[in-house]
């Protein structure tokens, strides 16, 4: 289902962005996990395999620290298992990269019983979209030779909401509100399946078309993600594949959404998914805003 994400924030911005509420409902700032800021690479075109930032409890890395309290952690995407036993992750067999919310307990690939927030970054300029938050999975898998252990992670899906479905039949299960965000991730306090109840679809989410760019992984600029007009533009790539999207695209009607009035470099962040301009505007009341660093 899902293939490609955006996450162009530098680390430093991450973790300003991924501010959340503990028990007592004192926000937090979570700090990256000892050298994993350098591992994470911003992008406008992320493709499963490429790491991103994920927020997770402090205790799946150390026992003693509270249940809610957060941490930053570059994993990869794509769950490898920690039973997998080739040396190679690549030899990975299983389709991982999305795990379906009905089954993912009762699935071989998925049976590590821990949960996560994997925030995919949908937004771009402290004044621009929020962050998507998105619940997931993941596990720490060991080379069975040695080596150094690889954390990856995998998104969940749930059935896709009214106004996606003439995109596709299935959509991330987003974590809507700091709330959902707090409960899903304490799992010292809040139990397996009452977390569940958290993946149900959510009709929050707006969209555009954008160019057939983002087919190719090697592709990063903010042209992967800038709004196309189908009726007066040409897509860069003129293969018969991508002139068949384009046809599914036109047939499908998809809702645009509306541009904020943005400076110039604020419009070359726009974003392929995005929350509701009401909630962003609750977002950056309750943020505390910082210069944006290089990238």
């Amino acid at each position: 289902m899902c293939g490609r994400t955006a996450c162009t924030l530098a680390p430093d911005e991450v973790s300003r962005a991924c501010l959340y509420r503990n028990r007592t409902g004192r926000r937090r700032q979570p700090r990256w996990r000892d050298g994993d800021a350098d591992k994470y690479k911003p992008s406008y075109n992320k493709s499963p395999q490429s790491q991103s930032p994920v927020l997770l409890s402090q205790r799946h890395f150390d026992k003693n620290a509270p249940a809610d309290e957060c941490v930053l952690a570059s994993m990869r995407w794509g769950l490898v298992p920690a039973w997998f036993r080739e040396n190679d992750p690549n030899k990975m067999q299983y389709s991982t990269s999305n795990c379906r919310s009905e089954n993912m307990l009762s699935k071989k690939s998925y049976k590590v019983h821990i949960f996560l927030n994997h925030p995919r970054e949908i937004p771009a300029e402290w004044t621009g979209w929020k962050l998507l938050t998105i619940a997931g999975l993941f596990d720490c898998w060991t080379p069975p030779s040695g080596g150094e252990p690889l954390y990856t992670y995998s998104v969940i899906t749930v059935n896709a909401s009214p106004n996606l479905q003439s995109i596709h039949h299935r959509m991330p299960a987003i974590l809507d509100g700091e709330e959902e965000v707090r409960k899903w991730l304490d799992f010292g306090e809040v139990k397996s399946v009452d977390a569940m109840k958290l993946l149900q679809s959510k009709d929050i989410l707006t969209f555009h078309p954008v160019s057939s760019l983002v087919n190719n992984s090697r592709n990063n600029s903010s042209d992967c993600v800038q709004p196309m007009d189908l009726n007066s533009k040409k897509v860069s790539d003129s293969s018969s594949g991508s002139k068949m999207m384009m046809s599914w695209l036109k047939s499908s009607t998809p809702t645009k959404r509306k541009e904020p009035e943005t400076n110039e470099k604020n419009e070359e962040s726009t974003k392929k998914l995005c929350k509701s301009p009401g909630a962003l505007k609750q977002w950056l009341q309750g943020a505390n805003k910082a210069p944006k660093s290089s990238v």
